[in-house]
């Protein structure tokens, strides 16, 4: 997430629906599915087709699959039973009972207590609400009936368990939250006969901010003091207010709240210390840190929240970020995320000694010269603190970046330069500066970033290669960029003075090559694999390009977009590499970050299945595809052929093995 990079995607078949939320098991580290209620797919993240994992067929509707860190995964039926996934794979027909016929799940929860898995689940029957208590190892189950509220329903429940205790908390529609304590029983022969207990609650919470009702979405239990509510105010005449509230249960105050102006899907969830919630088209992922509760912390949140300390508490910068865009406010606000630490009782932004922050300074640098900004911008990377050194440096490159954006005539080329080549960032702490580098056509500054950024989005990985391929090679010779790559192999205006070696390496020959075809092929089609289609600038470039990290399937559809001439010339350059790597035993290529062969061949198919149709109809293109078949059906005859003297190979190695070293023999050793 902080990358903002997808690490993978499965799909199901056109037809089929996941029915219930997919979860990843902390033992196993693989992910499980439920589609069409019935049927459990099992996968790890290597798997790349999901019709192809692990399925199995269940006898019963599943409601919603809990994973445990040190518990394995539970599986909570619609009926009520619960199995732990073990148990259910040994036998996935078995008869699951239904113990809720004319109630509907309405919330489910998994915890721990002590080495036991307990299982809390909420139902509704005609308008009662009904708690079930299950720890499915023991075999389990308890049944009680929660007390009802005169005009008011539950919304939505958490809990949480301390000391073999149950606390159920539930947000009803009259705007409030109410305590419910359940003790875990122990089973006995009087209990299980026992009728259903019903239980008592008590108030909690009264939401009300400013004196308006907060009509409360969802819930989240922050720690044994504080929860968290997502909700919205009513504002006479407009769009109800939607906001993120924290609350301090202990003393019944609102301790901090923000304001969410584009819209939530009313869904909260909490983990590690994070928020996830939709916010407008967003996924936002906002830090918090609680610290232990007191009355000192307490007093006056109540009163008037606008005026809070709201980061001393959240790191809200995530939102600001996207309402600002990247504005210099939201500098000050990404400087201050590593100021704060998201602790409850932070230092304030500004020191002791009245320093100012980082995104103070560069608020006042706003309308600076740009000589002026340029220089106090070294002075601060200078003496940047190493805690906060990164925070430091990302908003030093967006002010730069910023700049650029509002003035075209400003682009401090050297300092970015030195910036991304001396310092460790990534694409997400400097989200514009590959942009603002295309619009420059800075393509010294774009290598770099290609080869050092881990987590470049594919869109702008594709914006790079088609800006490189577009460029004039005489265009080229003038720009002063890192020759390291290439310059070692890449043959350019110098294929007359060439010696033709007479070593068969990685059995590829010319003559091998034909003969194993059985066609000759044209002097000229043997040009295009000796010579490089590009020049070295070009050359070095696209090999930044082919460095670049990227998931095919996000890839792919950008690369369907390149050209057609663009798509040649670069299937032409990789078919290239792909000779030269094959003409040495190592299959490597000289010189200082040289593509691979895994990267070639990878790349290779890409563009092939991006642009295949493409090629195909193209006249231009077909002695390249060709030439290129022609080659890899060589490769593949060759490594056959070593496949069949393999064992012969591996039998003359154990009789070296077995030799005396001091005995004279002569052995003749028969390959078939």
């Amino acid at each position: 997430i902080s990358d903002q990079k997808p690490l993978g995607c499965w799909s199901v078949k056109h037809g089929q629906i996941l029915t219930c939320p997919v979860v990843c098991n902390f033992e196993t580290h693989e992910y499980i599915a439920v589609h069409d209620d019935k049927v459990l797919r099992i996968w790890k993240n290597e798997d790349l087709n999901l019709d192809k994992a692990f399925k199995a067929t269940l006898s019963a509707d599943v409601y919603r699959i809990h994973s445990l860190p040190q518990g394995g995964a539970l599986v909570l039926f619609r009926g009520g039973g619960v199995r732990t996934l073990d148990v259910l794979l040994e036998a996935p027909q078995q008869e699951i009972e239904n113990l809720i016929s004319a109630e509907a799940i309405r919330w489910s929860g998994a915890f721990m207590e002590g080495q036991e898995p307990v299982l809390i689940f909420t139902t509704e029957k005609d308008k009662d609400f009904f708690v079930y208590v299950q720890k499915p190892k023991l075999n389990s189950l308890h049944k009680y009936k929660l007390e009802q509220q005169k005009l008011a329903k539950p919304l939505c429940f958490t809990a949480h368990i301390t000391n073999q205790t149950v606390t159920l908390l539930c947000l009803y529609s009259n705007n409030s939250v109410y305590q419910v304590l359940i003790p875990l029983q122990q089973d006995t022969e009087e209990e299980e006969e026992k009728e259903e207990e019903i239980l008592s609650k008590s108030l909690l919470l009264n939401l009300s901010i400013s004196g308006a009702a907060l009509k409360g979405t969802s819930l989240v239990v922050l720690d044994k003091d504080h929860v968290a509510v997502l909700g919205s105010v009513p504002d006479p005449g407009k769009k109800p207010k939607e906001s993120l509230t924290i609350w301090n249960t202990k003393f019944q105050t609102l301790q901090t709240s923000k304001e969410l102006p584009l819209g939530t899907s009313g869904q909260l969830w909490c983990y590690e210390e994070k928020f996830f919630l939709i916010h407008g088209k967003v996924l936002t992922v906002i830090m918090y840190k609680c610290e232990t509760s007191s009355l000192a912390a307490a007093v006056g949140k109540l009163k008037d929240s606008q005026t809070l300390d709201v980061s001393s508490f959240v790191n809200w910068n995530t939102l600001e970020d996207e309402e600002l865009a990247v504005s210099f406010e939201s500098q000050e606000s990404v400087a201050l995320k590593a100021e704060s630490r998201m602790n409850l009782r932070s230092n304030r932004s500004t020191g002791p000694s009245g320093t100012l922050s980082v995104g103070q300074l560069l608020v006042r640098l706003k309308d600076a010269s740009n000589y002026v900004l340029e220089t106090e911008l070294k002075k601060l990377m200078a003496k940047a603190s190493t805690p906060d050194l990164q925070a430091t440096i990302g908003c030093v490159v967006t002010a730069l970046t910023d700049r650029c954006k509002r003035n075209p005539k400003f682009y401090p080329q050297n300092l970015l330069q030195e910036i991304v080549e001396t310092r460790d960032l990534s694409y997400s702490l400097c989200p514009d500066l590959m942009a603002v580098a295309l619009e420059q056509k800075d393509l010294q500054l774009l290598q770099i970033c290609l080869e050092r950024f881990p987590d470049i989005p594919e869109e702008i990985t594709y914006a790079c290669l088609k800006a490189f391929l577009s460029m004039s090679e005489d265009h080229l010779k003038s720009v002063d960029v890192n020759l390291d790559s290439a310059i070692c192999y890449v043959d350019v205006e110098c294929n007359d003075m060439e010696v033709k070696t007479e070593i068969l390496e990685n059995g590829f020959s010319e003559e091998m090559d034909q003969d194993m075809c059985d066609t000759k092929i044209p002097k000229e089609s043997q040009s295009d694999g000796e010579s490089c289609p590009v020049g070295l600038q070009k050359a070095a470039l696209l090999n930044a390009v082919l460095h670049s990290a990227y998931t095919e399937t996000f890839l792919l559809p950008h690369l369907k977009n390149l050209p057609a001439q663009q798509a040649i010339l670069f299937l032409r350059y990789l078919y290239y590499l792909y000779v030269k790597c094959s003409e040495k035993v190592n299959t490597t290529l000289p010189g200082i970050r040289s593509p691979t062969i895994n990267q070639i061949m990878d790349w290779m198919c890409l563009l092939l299945d991006a642009q295949f149709t493409v090629m195909v109809m193209l006249p231009e293109a077909k002695d390249l595809l060709s030439n290129l078949h022609k080659f890899v059906r060589a490769q593949v005859r060759f490594y056959s052929e070593l496949n069949k003297i393999e064992g012969s190979l591996q039998e003359l190695q154990r009789l070296n093995h077995l030799r005396e070293s001091q005995t004279y023999s002569i052995e003749v050793l028969e390959i078939i």
